[in-house]
């Protein structure tokens, strides 16, 4: 497929990428920042532009790779798209943005955080849709061409999936920016923790969260959590969330709920 890229961070480098990677051609860059535009251009052997009003014609697939809230605004700054298809890549905003923008329209959502500092991609499950069956099977080809994981997904469903994905992902990695605040002050390896963390992530493979939860809480050990919130006495973030998360373990697991 010929492919145009509108969008020049992290999503539209590392698709990119990857699209190209799978042999497809990319016929154009457009981005709003014309130096992204050119150097992204360069990297994947295209023309480009800082320009959307040099939008080129004549691209199977037009990937709108951009923020949410210029999605939201798409129909003051973008043309109108006469052939192929607009896709965005958006979790939680609706296909229908773009139906005054082209006439087969769809999305095509990475579900995965990239970034484009890494030298490989990782695996890049996919949630796709459309605004007709054959432009959803049209998309669905498309993505399977660079993952193996394809999936449908419509407004809601993808938009309940992006939550789970901020929860599970966003949340974590924020108490890890905690985390490490708390190891760098208290003078501690932060690197002595990676292979617990690989570890928790790599069993959830096998296994239920519920299963795998340990620690203080789960045992209900109250003289082990009191000494941990008085030891993140000048932690005031990281304290609260300790107790939160304490407090909400214990619930689930040792407060029977009445038939």
């Amino acid at each position: 497929m010929n492919v145009t890229i509108i969008g020049t961070g992290n999503v539209a480098q590392v698709l990119g990428r990857v699209i190209t990677e799978a042999g497809h051609q990319i016929s154009q860059v457009v981005g709003r920042n014309t130096e992204q535009a050119q150097t992204l251009s360069e990297r994947l052997q295209a023309p480009g532009s800082g320009n959307i009003s040099q939008l080129k014609p004549g691209a199977d697939m037009y990937i709108i790779a951009v923020t949410d809230f210029a999605l939201e605004q798409i129909e003051e700054w973008m043309p109108f798209i006469e052939g192929g298809i607009a896709v965005h890549t958006a979790g939680s905003v609706s296909m229908a943005v773009l139906k005054n923008i082209a006439r087969n329209y769809g999305v095509l959502y990475p579900l995965q955080s990239l970034q484009s500092r890494r030298n490989e991609a990782p695996v890049i499950p996919v949630l796709v849709d459309g605004n007709s069956e054959t432009t959803v099977q049209i998309i669905q080809k498309f993505a399977s061409t660079f993952s193996k994981l394809v999936s449908f997904a419509d407004d809601e469903q993808r938009t309940k999936i992006h939550l789970a994905a901020v929860i599970l992902n966003n949340f974590n990695n924020y108490l890890a920016v905690l985390t490490q605040d708390y190891c760098n002050k208290e003078k501690i390896d932060f690197h002595l923790l990676q292979p617990l963390l690989s570890e928790t992530v790599n069993r959830l493979a096998y296994h239920t969260a519920e299963q795998m939860q340990t620690g203080p809480a789960r045992r209900n050990d109250t003289e082990t959590m009191t000494k941990h919130i008085a030891v993140l006495k000048n932690y005031p973030a990281l304290q609260h969330l300790y107790i939160e998360f304490s407090n909400s373990i214990t619930r689930f697991y040792h407060v029977v709920t009445p038939p």
